[in-house]
C-alpha cells in the first residue's frame, strides 16, 4: 500500500542522511597510477622506422621519443604522486639536504638512440661482476655525458673535439655516462665512466634495462647511477618542455645520502648511519601549493612535472640537482630554477597496502 508523501518522507531521509554521513566519513584512497593519458598519447603516436644511430639532440629524435614508451604503466618512474602521504621525517630529510639552497640542474644527460640492428661491440668492463653480459649496440659517433652543450658552455671544456669527448685522459675520473636506446625492442643500455681507446671501448660497469618491464637491478648491484637505478628515464628532454609536459619522476642527487635504499633503487654508496638522511631511492615531491605562473614554460613544465611525478634520490653530487639534457635547444635555466629552494620540497612515500609491480 503506498503510503501519504509525509510519512514516506518520514521513513526515507533519516536513511538518506545516515548514509550521506557514512560517504563524508569515508577516506579518501591516494592515487596509485600513472596517467591514461599519456599512456594512450603515446600508444596513438606512430614509431617511425629507425634505420640508423639518431643523436638526442635532433627533430628526429623529437619523433622517436614521442612514440617511445618507457617502462610499463605502473613502474614506478611513471606514478602520479600528487596526493601520496608525506613520510614522517619529511622536514628533518628535507632539512639534511638544506631548506635555504636552490633547486639546480646539470646538463648532463645526453644519449643514442640505435637501429634493432645495431652491431654490437665488445667493451671492456671494469666490474663485470655487477654488469650485464655484452656485447653491446654502441655506434661509433657515441657520445658522453655533457656533450654538447654541457661542453659548448663551459669555458674550460668549450674546445674540446669529438674526438677528445669519446677519448678523454687515462687520468680522468669523472662519471662519463653514456646512454644507447634500442626504441623499437626498447631496451635500454647504460655505461659509467665510458671510454674510447685505441683497441675499442671501455667502462667501469654496463647495466641493461628492459623497458617493456618493470624488473629490477638486483637487491645489491649498482647502475650507472649509484641507486641502481636507471638514467635515461628521469632526463629533462626538449621534446618535453617543447610539449609542455613531463610526464616521469626526476632524478636528483645530494651531498649526504644515508646507508640504506629503498625501492625502486637497489643500492647505496654511504656509510652515514644518519636517519634524517635521504636514502637512495628517496622519492621528493614539490609541494603542490607552489605557485609556478611567473616562470618561463620551460621552467613551469619541470616544476609541475616536480609536483605530479616527484623526483628520485639517485646519486651524490650537488645538493637538489636534478638531470637535462645537454640540448642546445634547451634555454638556459640556471636563474629561474635557483628561485627554488629546499623547503619548497618534501618527502613523500607509496600509501599503505602498495604493492611493487611485478
Amino acid at each position: 500500500m503506498l503510503r501519504p508523501a509525509s510519512i514516506r518522507a518520514l521513513f526515507c531521509v533519516p536513511l538518506v542522511a545516515s548514509c550521506a554521513v557514512v560517504l563524508a566519513q569515508e577516506p579518501k584512497k591516494p592515487l596509485v597510477s600513472g596517467d591514461p593519458a599519456r599512456v594512450e598519447r603515446i600508444r596513438k603516436a606512430a614509431m617511425p622506422k629507425i634505420d640508423k644511430p639518431v643523436l638526442f639532440d635532433t627533430p628526429e629524435a623529437d619523433a622517436i621519443l614521442a612514440a617511445l614508451e618507457v617502462f610499463p604503466p605502473d613502474n614506478p618512474w611513471n606514478l602520479v604522486v600528487t596526493d601520496w602521504p608525506l613520510h614522517p621525517r619529511s622536514k628533518d630529510i628535507v632539512a639534511s639536504i638544506g631548506t635555504d639552497k636552490p633547486l639546480r640542474y646539470n646538463t648532463d644527460m645526453n644519449f643514442v638512440l640505435v637501429p634493432p640492428n645495431q652491431k654490437r661491440v665488445a667493451v671492456k668492463l671494469g666490474y663485470a661482476e655487477e654488469s650485464d653480459k655484452g656485447p653491446y649496440p654502441v655506434p661509433d659517433g657515441m657520445i658522453v655525458e655533457g656533450w654538447p652543450a654541457g661542453y659548448k658552455r663551459d669555458p674550460n671544456s668549450k674546445t674540446t673535439t669529438f674526438d677528445q669527448m669519446q677519448r678523454t685522459t687515462p687520468d680522468d675520473n669523472s662519471d662519463r655516462h653514456a646512454i644507447v636506446v634500442d626504441p623499437t625492442n626498447r631496451v635500454l643500455y647504460e655505461f659509467y665512466q665510458l671510454r674510447r681507446t685505441n683497441t675499442g671501448w671501455s667502462c667501469s660497469n654496463e647495466a641493461t634495462f628492459d623497458l617493456k618491464s618493470n624488473k629490477l637491478r638486483p637487491d645489491g648491484w649498482t647502475s650507472s647511477d649509484a641507486a641502481g637505478l636507471p638514467i635515461f628515464p628521469s632526463i629533462v628532454r626538449y621534446d618535453e618542455l617543447k610539449r609542455g609536459a613531463i610526464e616521469h619522476a626526476m632524478r636528483v642527487t645530494v651531498v649526504k645520502s644515508r646507508k640504506a635504499h629503498v625501492y625502486p633503487a637497489t643500492h647505496h654508496a654511504s656509510q652515514r648511519t644518519d636517519e634524517n638522511l635521504p636514502r637512495m631511492g628517496e622519492r621528493l615531491r614539490l609541494r603542490t601549493d607552489f605557485d609556478t605562473s611567473k616562470f618561463s614554460p620551460e621552467v613551469k613544465t619541470i616544476l609541475e612535472g616536480l609536483k605530479k611525478y616527484g623526483m628520485f634520490v639517485a646519486d651524490n653530487g650537488l645538493d637538489w640537482a636534478i638531470s637535462c639534457a645537454p640540448d642546445e635547444r634547451i634555454p638556459v635555466l640556471h636563474d629561474e630554477l635557483r628561485k627554488v629552494k629546499g623547503s619548497d620540497f618534501e618527502v613523500v612515500v607509496a600509501p599503505a597496502g602498495y604493492k611493487p609491480p611485478k
